[in-house]
């Protein structure tokens, strides 16, 4: 609706806004049946490469319909299929070609890897296909609708009030811009030096918190609570939990499933908290406050709360072993001495500001129930320390003795002493110990039966033997964060020698991404820059587009400090797109302003100074609309994503929102400074130069 609308306002011709929406469920449905063949199915990320496309589809059709109305304006009298030839040959191959940089420009989001590559790369795949799909159909399909829709009588663009007050507001804009050459050029370098402001008060995150409807509540005991404890922690927890008006339901675990992947030791709490919709939230309380109050209520001594999503939990564990926003893993061969580390580290960071909880594992804070043989004892007695296992493993661990067989159903039939003989170190002493037919004693003659002290969980990674000190982290972004937070650790604990400390958890998606980034990036900017060579046949045109890529960069980051977002690999992806787009209309720019120095320097004239500033003024000016119609077709396109609510609409926002902002300056650019650009080119080609 807001393309054709967009197409209506500039154009005023209903049929013109249908050549150019024609193609948008064409080359949608040419993008889905893509990523159904490669087995990618409906979701945020898929669907969401085709909501941010949307504008960009649009824009090859656009200038090819309004370049039409030029020719239709302009020459009357030649023949209608000519004309829409001569029109869709002046520019489709340089469209052809922009749109192709779009698509190029997303090769860095296929090369992402582990989790941020399985959440990007359906986004990448369906805005690749779209963007493929209408390059292709913008070169076949719409000169052929041009022809059979666009006929009868046009409308000069003078007519169009629009067209009018947009062209008097730029031409003088333009005129005092060639003016003013050195001043528009300086101008322009300020504005990019000065964006070093928001750009260093940007924080870093991995992924915007995607709003999953429920959160999980994973405080941290003591690795020696009983299972009663436990069990009365928990139902005092849920039911604060329930006074809470927002809270749905609440279920909570304490301790591991009865499945080796499953790791949680019995201090270890889960409990999924399943909210309300958000409409019947009250008024003005967002997630991040609703967190606040809860946490508030939960301070239990002995319990060190942590929150965060159930989905992002699972993820997180999956790929770091990490279950809170940021973790530190201390490494070594003795774990009592990572205790200690790990300890100091907790008290160390405890007060720096963005903390809200922090817990460093307790490695030997398990009990356990030591049985020592005695060897000398049991010799005396005749019997052997596998006796006493045997005994052990029977009276205390239970044996499979048989099968029950009723109906269909199978239940195995285990055998061990009642609770009352073996719940204390005391009744575990008198379970008899003796050979058939020998002599039978108690246990406590022959073995040390008391209880000690140990590690709870012993962790390895890489051959190392390691613990980890737990952060939630809020209020702050993890990238400044950590920076501090090293330079602490640094200055108040002593690491010894045989013994290392490294930042896990989003930290270390962080900078995986960063690293890959860091050569993916560069290698798509040759590649776009060879694209445009091959499109325009000179470096000078070249650099004059990729000129205007560190110019978009300045909206968006200006946006993004602004709308308080922080950069992550959602936002990455906007500005990658945003690179892309920019490029295109540079070259649209281009393309119009190489047509005018073409039509003066004909039949190998060489013109002067005056004439060429009237071919640049020409070429930006008459063509204001078709260029105008891009942008806005492109930012308005994009609102919808930027003003969504709901699942998924915190990763739209932070792709959107670079896009918009940067479409600004980058207009700004190729109305303004390109034209400059221009005339400090061409002028060494004129009589006067």
């Amino acid at each position: 609706m807001i393309v054709g609308l967009v197409c209506l306002l500039f154009l005023f011709h209903a049929r013109s806004a249908l050549v150019a929406l024609a193609t948008l469920p064409l080359g949608i449905l040419a993008a889905l049946a893509a990523t159904q063949w490669l087995g990618v199915n409906a979701n945020i990320m898929s669907l969401g490469g085709i909501a941010i496309a949307i504008g960009a589809m649009i824009d090859a059709a656009i200038v090819m319909v309004e370049n039409l109305h030029k020719h239709m304006e302009h020459e009357p009298d030649r023949p209608h299929w000519e004309r829409v030839q001569a029109a869709s040959v002046e520019v489709g191959p340089a469209l052809f070609m922009s749109l192709l940089i779009i698509t190029l420009s997303f090769l860095p989001v296929f090369a992402l890897e582990d989790q941020e590559g399985r959440l990007f790369r359906p986004l990448a795949l369906t805005k690749t296909f779209a963007m493929g799909a209408e390059a292709f159909l913008s070169v076949t399909l719409v000169p052929v609708l041009m022809g059979y829709l666009i006929r009868g009588r046009i409308r000069p663009e003078s007519v169009n009030p629009v067209n009018r007050w947009t062209a008097r507001l730029y031409r003088p804009a333009l005129r005092w811009s060639l003016a003013h050459r050195r001043l528009v050029v300086l101008l322009a370098l300020i504005a990019v030096a000065l964006t070093a402001f928001p750009l260093s008060r940007l924080g870093t995150e991995f992924m915007p918190p995607l709003r999953e409807g429920s959160l999980m509540y994973m405080p941290n005991t003591l690795p020696a609570v009983s299972l009663s404890a436990q069990r009365r922690l928990l139902h005092v927890q849920d039911s604060i939990l329930m006074t809470v008006p927002e809270v749905a339901s609440v279920w909570g675990k304490a301790g591991r499933a009865n499945t080796a992947t499953d790791w949680a030791p019995i201090s270890m709490i889960e409990t999924t908290v399943n909210l309300k919709p958000e409409g019947e939230w009250r008024p003005g309380l967002t997630q991040d406050g609703l967190i606040a109050e809860l946490d508030r209520k939960l301070r239990i001594t002995g319990a060190v709360n942590s929150w965060t999503m159930p989905i992002k939990n699972r993820t997180d564990m999956l790929s770091t072993g990490i279950r809170t926003t940021l973790g530190v893993k201390v490494f070594g061969p003795d774990l009592r001495v990572v205790q200690r580390i790990g300890g100091e580290i907790e008290s160390a960071l405890a007060g720096v500001p963005g903390t809200a909880s922090i817990y460093a594992e307790r490695g030997f804070g398990g009990r356990y129930l030591d049985v020592r043989p005695d060897a000398a004892a049991l010799s005396r007695y005749g019997l052997t320390t596998g006796d006493v296992q045997e005994v052990l493993a029977v009276a205390v661990g239970g044996e499979e003795i048989t099968t029950t067989v009723e109906g269909r159903e199978r239940f195995p039939v285990q055998v061990r002493y009642a609770r009352d003989f073996r719940d204390s170190p005391e009744a575990i002493g008198r379970i008899l110990v003796g050979q058939p037919g020998g002599t039978i004693i108690p246990l406590a003659q022959v073995a040390d039966v008391a209880f000690t002290t140990g590690p709870s969980m012993i962790r390895s990674e890489g051959g190392a033997l390691y613990d980890i000190v737990s952060i939630d982290v809020r209020a702050r972004d993890v990238g400044s964060y950590v920076a501090e937070a090293k330079q602490v650790v640094a200055e108040r604990v002593e690491v010894p020698t045989g013994y290392r400390v490294e930042w896990s958890g989003q930290y270390e998606a962080v900078e995986r991404v960063r690293a890959r980034l860091a050569v993916l990036v560069p290698v798509t900017l040759a590649l776009i820059a060879l694209l445009l060579y091959l499109t325009f046949g000179t470096l000078a045109e070249m650099v004059l587009v990729m000129a205007s890529l560190p110019f978009a960069l300045v909206g968006g980051v200006w946006v993004m400090w602004l709308l308080d977002y922080n950069l992550s690999v959602a936002a990455a992806v906007g500005f990658i797109a945003l690179a892309g787009v920019a490029a295109e209309t540079g070259v649209v720019m281009l393309l119009y302003l190489d047509h005018a120095w073409g039509d003066i320097t004909r039949d190998g004239h060489r013109p002067t100074l005056g004439e060429l500033v009237g071919a640049i003024e020409h070429g930006a000016v008459n063509r204001l609309r078709p260029k105008l119609m891009t942008v806005a077709a492109i930012m308005l396109g994009l609102l919808p994503a930027l003003l969504s609510h709901g699942t998924g609409a915190e990763v739209m926002q932070r792709i959107a929102a670079p896009m918009v902002g940067g479409m600004v300056t980058s207009t700004l650019l190729t109305l303004l400074v390109i034209p400059v650009l221009y005339y400090l080119w061409r002028r060494r080609g004129t009589a006067t130069g």
